[in-house]
């Protein structure tokens, strides 16, 4: 039958044939068939009206949280909020080959119905990976898939960092491969809680600029800079911002310039991972006046490295995520509770004692979790009971930062140090210290 699409019908009448807009990926699609749910059963209908849960046949790229409507610029319902992030991931293939177009239906069925679980393959590898809040999320759609008739095989679980500078860059510069375009730009960091609104769907694209505005001054940015916003990373906290002035060509060029700042923030120049928490400021620029010399191969190579080498000049570092734990014991094993939290990098925020038992309430690293429950059974001999969530990421310790750089380049096949910011440097240019 296809992708059933299930939700409230909150204004008008749904036939079959109708074309509609998918207002938040901003598409369009068409209904090919509506149908009424009858206790376990789904009966055809020739339309539905209002006040009533169709079940919608044909909207193919539809999701979980979606706003659908004949009109396309409608205000969409306020988003579903997640309090969490994929944090673990896990490569997953086949036992058997011929089973992999299956695998991949599978997989694309479970990441609509689960909007915390990301998909995606890696174009180098071939690697099919799964994203989840932890390895029990994984290990349940693991057995989704079981379920389904599906033997898979998958690697062992690989923590989610992200990328992220310390300090302002200096004004770096760019050219491109004919050396007829240049751009100049600098990277600097945003707040935390101000990364945590872009997150959280408070700020988008679709924001009304003067709200947008109104938010970014109350973070400390002058007036230009708030409405001079071009894009907002909502996934991964970025922003892109346009300060140059009376640049030609500079609109004609616009979405390369945004195009190029999306490839960045997916993957860093530390070790190819998300960006978090930076803010791109593009402060000059200069274009060809022929199309042909100021093309896509031009301009977004200029700008991608440009922002590769702003990044390496800024101190770049990790953020790791943190989980909020919550361990259940008898009181004589509070000792041996916050000594294997404290092993592991934990930090023991309060301990609430009860009649019968303690509460130990923490945080830990994602890292350090992967075996953990065996290690608190056998510390407190099996009575300890203990649940997580995400809770924020943190900068990963200076000590430890140049081995993890380290580890997570070898695993990906990359050389074992970062290049350095020099090398983006194009000849004949130089960075300018603000």
């Amino acid at each position: 039958a296809g992708l059933v699409a299930t939700g409230r019908l909150l204004s008008g009448t749904l036939k079959p044939g109708q074309e509609v807009y998918l207002i938040n990926k901003g598409v369009k699609d068409r209904v090919l068939q509506v149908g009424m749910y009858m206790g376990p059963y789904r009966e055809v209908v020739d339309h539905m009206i209002s006040g009533n849960i169709p079940a919608v046949l044909g909207l193919e790229g539809v999701s979980a949280g979606e706003t659908v409507s004949t009109l396309p610029d409608i205000v969409p319902f306020e988003s579903i909020k997640y309090i969490t992030e994929p944090v673990v991931t896990v490569a997953i293939e086949p036992k058997n080959t011929r089973d992999l177009p299956k695998l991949i239906n599978s997989l694309r069925k479970l990441a609509i119905e689960d909007p915390n679980l990301k998909v995606f393959i890696n174009e180098e590898t071939g690697e099919y990976l799964i994203s989840g809040m932890g390895t029990l999320h994984i290990e349940v759609s693991i057995h989704f898939l079981e379920d389904m008739g599906l033997e898979v095989i998958t690697s062992p679980p690989i923590v989610v960092y992200r990328e992220t500078i310390t300090r302002r860059s200096p004004i770096f510069p760019g050219k491109s491969p004919n050396k007829h375009n240049r751009v100049k730009i600098y990277l600097d960091k945003l707040p935390d809680e101000l990364v945590n609104l872009i997150t959280s769907g408070e700020i988008t694209e679709r924001t009304p600029r003067k709200d947008i505005q109104k938010i970014l001054m109350g973070y400390g940015w002058s007036a230009e800079e708030a409405r001079s916003v071009w894009a907002i990373d909502n996934e991964r906290g970025n922003i892109l911002v346009d300060m140059t002035k009376g640049v030609q060509y500079l609109q004609e060029s616009k979405q390369m310039l945004i195009s190029a700042f999306y490839d960045f923030v997916k993957e860093g120049a530390l070790c190819r991972e998300p960006i978090r928490g930076v803010k791109v400021v593009i402060v000059d620029a200069e274009f060809h006046e022929d199309p042909a010399h100021r093309t896509l191969a031009q301009v977004v190579p200029m700008m991608h490295r440009a922002l590769l080498g702003g990044q390496l000049a800024s101190d770049p570092s990790l953020y790791e995520p943190i989980m909020k734990i919550q361990v259940q014991v008898p009181s004589e094993f509070i000792g041996a509770v916050t000594s294997v939290l404290a092993s592991r990098r934990g930090q023991v925020t309060n301990i609430d004692q009860r009649e019968y038992y303690a509460v130990v309430n923490g945080y830990i690293p994602v890292s350090e979790t992967f075996d953990l429950a065996p290690v608190l059974r056998g510390a407190t001999q099996g009575r300890a009971f203990w649940q997580s969530q995400f809770s924020h990421w943190q900068l990963v310790p200076k000590s430890l930062l140049p081995g993890l750089v380290k580890a997570i380049r070898s695993r990906k096949g990359l050389s074992e140090s970062p290049p350095s910011y020099e090398e983006f440097i194009p000849p004949g240019e130089t960075v300018e210290v603000i």
